[in-house]
């Protein structure tokens, strides 16, 4: 299945407390959760006739469009700040866990097993390693050959959750990173060639020999890419997986977090993934529609109840079971017209 960031996915929603729900709601935003989106999606398009709308253009426009007031729900991979959401009239839910992996095109590397650490990962997109061959990428790999070649990095070259995620956490394993970058959806990248979406990093890096760059772990198996392992805070290289994803997860105290804003960047414990990541989905707090947000709502509703089983499938980490809980508290209540 080829992922574009153009299209407009039908998900079907059932009716609530019998009352015929809205026929039509719209969303947009992150490409990160777009392959379980879709997948959740095509299973439930058999449960109704009710249509949901959502673009995967990236979570920076998602975030416009919904302040903007021209969709029913956003989806963004950079939690806003309880302020924001405030100034905004939003509120924030997480939906689902999944990781960040760094991507590559070595034909002579197996899948898996190239050793990333923090560090490395940002000397090479600070353009401070410019060959695969590099004596600091051979320490961590001494069993593999390295190929005498540059590097071309590849980054997202929209307003991007996932490029957030990735700056952010080599913003926290790299000063020299956060001096001269920083963290944000969108940068000044000293380094590297720009591509639109999850979708454009993945089919560049497949395409360009010696390439590197940092996707949604569901885009590798969807699109058979290559990937390299990433060294976590115990010290322990990792393999992005849904049981390494959740041992990120299981580290956070979500019950204490005020607008469910909280990082999952560089967990500790032994079998964390150090680059594991929520989107979270955005709502009105005063929709000018009640019917539509409910709609929205009972979707998501479903998806914390049926969808573990779909966002396994793509190595997305469901969400704990007392997080749901919190989630849905905070449903309490059907959402008002001002």
């Amino acid at each position: 299945m080829v992922l574009a960031a153009s299209l407009g996915v039908a998900l079907n929603l059932y009716t609530v407390h019998g009352v015929v729900a809205a026929q039509e709601v719209t969303g947009a935003g992150s490409t990160f959760i777009y392959p379980v989106l879709f997948k959740w999606a095509t299973d439930y398009d058999h449960k109704t006739g009710i249509k949901v709308n959502y673009q995967s253009v990236g979570s920076g426009a998602g975030l416009a469009q919904i302040k903007d007031g021209a969709v029913d729900f956003g989806a963004t991979d950079m939690p806003l700040k309880s302020s924001d959401l405030q100034t905004l009239g939003l509120q924030q839910f997480p939906s689902v866990i999944g990781g960040v992996v760094p991507v590559i095109n070595i034909p002579s590397i197996k899948p898996g097993t190239l050793r990333f650490s923090g560090p490395v990962l940002a000397a090479i997109y600070l353009g401070n390693i410019k060959k695969w061959n590099d004596p600091a990428l051979s320490a961590l790999n001494p069993g593999l050959k390295l190929p005498d070649s540059n590097i071309t990095v590849v980054y997202r070259s929209d307003d991007s959750g996932t490029t957030f995620n990735w700056a952010s956490y080599l913003s926290k394993v790299s000063a020299e990173w956060q001096n001269k970058v920083g963290s944000g959806t969108s940068l000044k990248w000293p380094v590297g060639i720009g591509s639109k979406g999850s979708e454009g990093v993945a089919s560049y890096v497949k395409k360009m020999p010696n390439s590197i760059g940092y996707v949604e772990y569901a885009y590798i198996k969807q699109q058979n890419l290559n990937y390299g392992i990433l060294r976590n805070a115990a010290g322990n290289y990792i393999t992005p997986s849904t049981d390494s994803f959740q041992a990120a997860a299981a580290t956070a105290d979500w019950k204490d977090t005020k607008d469910f804003d909280l990082s999952l960047l560089d967990a500790p414990g032994d079998k964390a993934y150090p680059i594991t990541a929520a989107t979270f989905i955005l709502l009105y707090k005063h929709p000018k529609d009640a019917d539509r947000q409910k709609t929205v709502q009972d979707f998501f509703q479903w998806t914390l109840q049926s969808g573990e089983e779909q966002a396994r499938s793509l190595d997305f980490a469901p969400l704990p079971a007392d997080l749901k809980r919190i989630i849905e508290r905070s449903w309490e209540g059907a959402p008002t017209a001002p």
